[in-house]
């Protein structure tokens, strides 16, 4: 026998018929109601209405905090910045500032601090990170404009599709006063939404029209993607230093102010590093304790000290960020999702250079394919360069006045550190190898370019090239020792023709250097360069240093060559001229008088040459005040 346990025991309102029945009959009409309703809005989507905002939560608190992070410690070096966001949030017009640079700048930082002297003025301020997810966006502004007053209908007739809700949050905003909405780290903007129109557009969920401040921190620094409206606050590098400060404050125990500054230094003043080695180093278990022992770990450690992996960094941005090594990632992972697939390839080529201003036309699609072996055109390397420009990653000097008349070329420069990690990052020893085989090709090919140029046209280039060959003599091997010194000889004489003193300086120091390493201190061409270079100095007014050089030439050409030489007579000649500049007249009219005498003897008095030694001795008994004896010479003449 089976018993139905459903309707053994009723309850006493179930055997009320009357009742039963007025209960079934109100569910339904609720029930053809909800059917009619479901059929208009259907009905109204398809003539063109708005569908159901399909938001879970509207205006509820999520499943995180939008108050905004807490500041540590003082905010060094962003006053200025800081004064400037101020400005905009105390005033009455409200709009949008975007706080941009490169990973590591510390953006998150001043938009804390700007958040919390908001909050002290006792305006509402509310923090939503972006989480490259347009809906949670849209929630967290939804719920930002509840707290600020967003009535229920209104949300109502968003939720129903009678109205827009980004129109709706955003009408509201216009509004209402007194408030600063942060959203951080916005590094994927072309993801904001809602839709794929561009946010300069100003329709979308970021836009300068409310009574408050909208305030956005990114890694994109283009005006082409924030539109015309924002203040754009471009965070650099701290001074050397305020960067010394932040490691005080963070480290007050690891050394001096002057230790702490050539830290700062090194590490380009960018704050990630500061907080990375001042948190290192107050470990009481770290193997650096002070300010110098860092900063000469840094020459064998890097890998170690910055440039470590870290194993979370790959699946968590936010670890990534954190992390020297990792926080450019981010960009270049960006840039190549955005289709700029060489921007990471040519980066790392960028990073195989010096530390110094490097010349647009060195970078040309066929160095980029002989080096990375990838496809490169023009468009894509500039597509590339311009993404990288885009996210803070290279940088362009400001133009020149106008009116100053000084030649330049396009240029651009890397962060010390960008470029310090980028070269870690390549793999040892290839592809490296040839990457710097190619480079060193083209390189040389740049020089003969720039130096073949006629007139002033290739001297801007000539001089950018400078810092970037002498790593190229350096790689240089015997069977090509020889090219790669007359590559750097060559823009030395263009260099000095462009009265690049101290470029041709750089070049002459190194030829000079590498030779003696490879010939000897007294090959042939060890002397001519040793005078190229005392020559420099000389125009430089260093004549104690180019008397130096004149004197060791002098003295090895006497020994070898003879006193009558004319290279000997070349290398006395030219230290008596460099002793006369240095006011030692005495010395110096006693060398051309030697001069002077072998030329009378040797070739006759009426020779070029000892027209010569004679004019250079009656200047310098002229220089002596002996202007009797300098007026016969000159008169012999």
């Amino acid at each position: 026998m089976v018993t139905n346990y459903v309707t053994a025991n009723p309850p006493k309102w179930a055997e009320n018929n009357p009742v039963v029945w007025s209960v079934f009959g109100s569910l339904a009409v609720v029930s053809i109601g909800l059917l009619f309703w479901e059929r208009r809005l259907t009905s109204a989507t398809e003539d063109g209405g708005r569908p159901p905002t399909a938001l879970g939560r509207i205006a509820a608190v999520g499943n995180h905090s939008m108050n905004p992070p807490a500041v540590s410690g003082p905010v060094r070096g962003r006053d200025r910045e800081l004064e400037q966001i101020g400005r905009l949030v105390r005033g009455p017009g409200g709009g949008m500032v975007v706080v941009c640079g490169a990973g590591g700048l510390g953006k998150t930082t001043v938009a804390a601090e700007a958040a919390a002297q908001a909050k002290a003025d006792g305006r509402v301020v509310v923090w939503i990170r972006w989480q490259d997810d347009p809906a949670q966006l849209a929630q967290d502004l939804t719920h930002a404009a509840h707290i600020l007053g967003l009535p229920e209908e209104r949300l109502e007739e968003a939720r129903t599709g009678r109205a827009s809700l980004v129109d709706a949050v955003w009408d509201h905003l216009a509004t209402v006063t007194g408030w600063l909405i942060v959203i951080d780290n916005v590094d994927t903007p072309a993801r904001i939404g809602p839709g794929t129109e561009s946010i300069a557009a100003y329709r979308g969920w970021l836009r300068p029209h409310g009574s408050g401040t909208l305030m956005v921190t990114s890694r994109d620094t283009s005006t082409q993607t924030w539109g015309p409206a924002p203040t754009l606050v471009a965070l650099k590098p701290l001074a050397d230093k305020t960067g010394a400060k932040v490691l005080m404050d963070a480290a007050p125990h690891a050394g001096t102010e002057p230790e702490a500054e050539a830290l700062s230094v090194r590490l380009g003043g960018l704050p990630l590093a500061l907080n990375a080695a001042g948190t290192y180093l107050v470990i009481p278990t770290s193997r650096h304790r002070t300010f110098t022992a860092y900063h000469q770990a840094l020459a064998s450690e890097f890998g170690e000290l910055l440039g470590a992996k870290h194993p979370g960094a790959a699946s968590d941005p936010e670890t990534a960020r954190q992390v020297v090594r990792h926080t450019w990632d981010l960009s270049l992972d960006q840039l190549s999702q955005d289709g700029y697939t060489l921007a990471r390839p040519i980066l790392q080529l960028l990073a195989l250079l010096e530390l110094a201003p490097i010349p647009r036309s060195l970078i040309t699609p066929d160095l980029v394919t002989d080096t990375t072996r990838l496809e490169a055109t023009a468009a894509t390397v500039d597509a590339a360069l311009a993404g990288l420009h885009q996210y803070g990653l290279l940088h362009s000097p400001p133009p020149p006045d106008a009116q100053s008349g000084e030649l330049t070329v396009g240029q651009f420069h890397l962060h010390p550190l960008v470029r310090e990690v980028m070269a870690h990052t390549l793999s040892r020893p290839h592809p490296t190898d040839i990457w710097v085989t190619a480079l060193d090709e083209h390189l040389a090919q740049a020089v003969a370019t720039a130096t073949s140029l006629p007139g002033r046209t290739g001297w801007a280039t000539a001089r950018l090239l400078a810092p970037h060959l002498l790593p190229h003599l350096d790689r240089a091997t015997p069977h090509n020792f020889t090219a790669a010194r007359a590559t750097l000889n060559r823009l030395a004489v263009t260099v000095r023709a462009a009265g690049a003193v101290s470029e041709d300086l750089l070049l002459r120091r190194h030829v000079l250097d590498a030779e003696v390493s490879h010939l000897g201190p007294e090959h042939p061409d060890t002397l001519s360069s040793r005078n190229n270079l005392a020559n420099c100095l000389q125009d430089l007014g260093e004549y104690r240093q180019a008397a130096d050089l004149h004197r060791q030439n002098l003295t090895h050409r006497e020994r070898t060559l003879g006193p009558e030489h004319p290279s000997t007579l070349s290398s006395r000649n030219n230290l008596a001229n460099c002793l006369g500049d240095m006011g030692e007249y005495r010395q110096a009219a006693d060398l051309h008088r030697q001069n002077l005498t072998h030329r009378e003897r040797t070739l006759g008095p009426e020779h070029p040459s000892t027209l010569s030694s004679r004019n250079n001795l009656a200047n310098c008994l002229g220089d002596m005040g002996e202007y009797r004896q300098a007026a016969d010479l000159h008169r012999q003449n």
